[in-house]
């Protein structure tokens, strides 16, 4: 897996190239004019107390702050896909990463997609920060062979044991237990303000401040974690809420509880959405009362999202 840093990526948007890439996407021309003339020519200034500089116009890049700038960037980089069956490029606004299949160890179909990549960012004006990308290299074999490292624009790409992608902290050896750490020191600091209880607010208002700051904390990406983190990563956060019940004097619903319920309600989701790549997965049995169960050689397998789904929405 590469973890892809762009240098000032929405900084360096080209508008003439975004309203191309807009009109073949269908767009109408009056709009792809109108983003064209609100990219271009934008008075920026420094201020600094009292003291402001002189107005310089800018005709590269997307404002700062605005609602559109991601969207645009989204749009401009749609034509970033992968050209091999093995390889998916992951894009969230600027956030993108290269996840190659290797079989049989041959990497040639992996650093050929690294090497478009590098390519296209050229044609489009983006710059690869080479000291910030990052390689992650997952294999589960007993026998690990060594690889070759891999080389952008003449720098060695940094290989690490773990990254933090869009939040969630990711292992070579695809445990969870340093995300589940850091995860349970942020709510762990957070009960720092849901023990100023000197306010004299209502377990209600507590409740509601716990579920907003700290729950959606141990709640975030359960779904993709929860199932295969051990017992004890799965313990640690769970202790974490029930501090927070005796400060709150109020029940609390268990992570496990939370967890079921939105496996179920994602996989609903996904089996109602005759579109969505993985539906194919949710095959009822002939009598029509339970979904086929998912074959797994291994646990690692078997506690993913799929099958755990399939095991939750039939209990």
């Amino acid at each position: 897996m590469l973890f892809v840093d762009y240098s000032s990526a929405l900084n360096t948007l080209v508008p003439h190239k975004l309203t191309h890439k807009l009109s073949t996407l269908g767009l109408h021309p009056t709009l792809c004019d109108w983003l064209f003339d609100f990219l271009t020519g934008r008075p920026q200034s420094v201020r600094i107390g009292n003291r402001t500089s002189a107005s310089i116009f800018t005709n590269i890049g997307t404002p700062q702050g605005c609602v559109l700038s991601p969207v645009l960037y989204t749009l401009f980089t749609h034509d970033c896909v992968a050209s091999h069956k093995d390889n998916i490029v992951l894009k969230f606004a600027d956030d993108a990463a290269v996840i190659g299949r290797i079989p049989g160890g041959n990497e040639a179909a992996y650093r050929r997609e690294v090497a478009s990549l590098v390519s296209w960012c050229e044609d489009n004006n983006l710059t690869l920060n080479t000291d910030k990308t990052k390689e992650l290299i997952v294999d589960m074999r007993n026998e690990r062979r060594p690889r070759q490292p891999l080389f952008i624009k003449k720098l060695e790409v940094k290989r690490v044991s773990s990254f933090k992608y869009l939040g969630v902290h990711f292992s070579e050896d695809l445990t969870w237990t340093l995300n589940t750490t850091q995860l349970v020191k942020k709510a762990q600091l957070r009960l720092y303000f849901l023990r100023l209880r000197k306010f004299g607010m209502s377990p209600k208002i507590l409740s509601n401040f716990y579920s907003c700051i700290i729950e959606s904390i141990l709640t975030s990406c359960i779904t993709v974690r929860y199932g295969s983190t051990s017992t004890m990563d799965r313990k640690r956060p769970q202790r974490v809420v029930r501090t927070a019940e005796k400060i709150i004097k109020t029940p609390l619903p268990s992570l496990q509880s939370i967890y079921h319920r939105r496996v179920h309600r994602r996989a609903a989701s996904i089996f109602k959405d005759p579109t969505h790549p993985q539906h194919g997965l949710f095959t009822l049995l002939p009598s029509g009362r339970r979904y086929r169960s998912a074959k797994c050689r291994t646990t690692r397998l078997k506690n993913s999202f799929f099958p755990t789904a399939i095991r939750v929405i039939n209990s």
